[in-house]
């Protein structure tokens, strides 16, 4: 099981990152782009993937992962059930949205030329 606090200590060394409050849910962005946003209970984290792989990720594990509600569906979104990951794992997820939405040169540097 991950925690906020957790996707908080490994966001905060994430350049250009920044940590926000919307209506109860924390949320981590790039500039306006939110790449990582946790239910109001904590319970769901959801976190950018491309769109064209998110059906596969559900599918692959569906009691760990799926999908946004309808209306979140046009957004390179999925979502995970927060006990079902492990860390490892989560950073690995939490680390590949935020490439996602960062610029490459950013993402390089800070990932070593990935």
């Amino acid at each position: 099981m991950i925690t906020v606090e957790q996707v908080r200590a490994l966001a905060r060394t994430l350049p250009r990152t920044s940590e926000h409050l919307i209506r109860d849910q924390v949320k981590f962005r790039v500039g306006s782009i939110v790449y990582v946003a946790f239910s109001r209970d904590e319970t769901v984290m959801g976190f950018a993937f491309p769109k064209e792989e998110r059906e596969a990720l559900v599918a692959s594990e569906p009691e760990k992962f799926h999908l946004p509600r309808e209306s979140d569906m046009r957004f390179n979104w999925v979502h995970a059930w927060t006990s079902a990951l492990d860390e490892p794992e989560m950073r690995e997820l939490v680390i590949e949205a935020w490439r996602m939405v960062v610029p490459k040169k950013v993402a390089a540097a800070r990932l070593g030329g990935l």
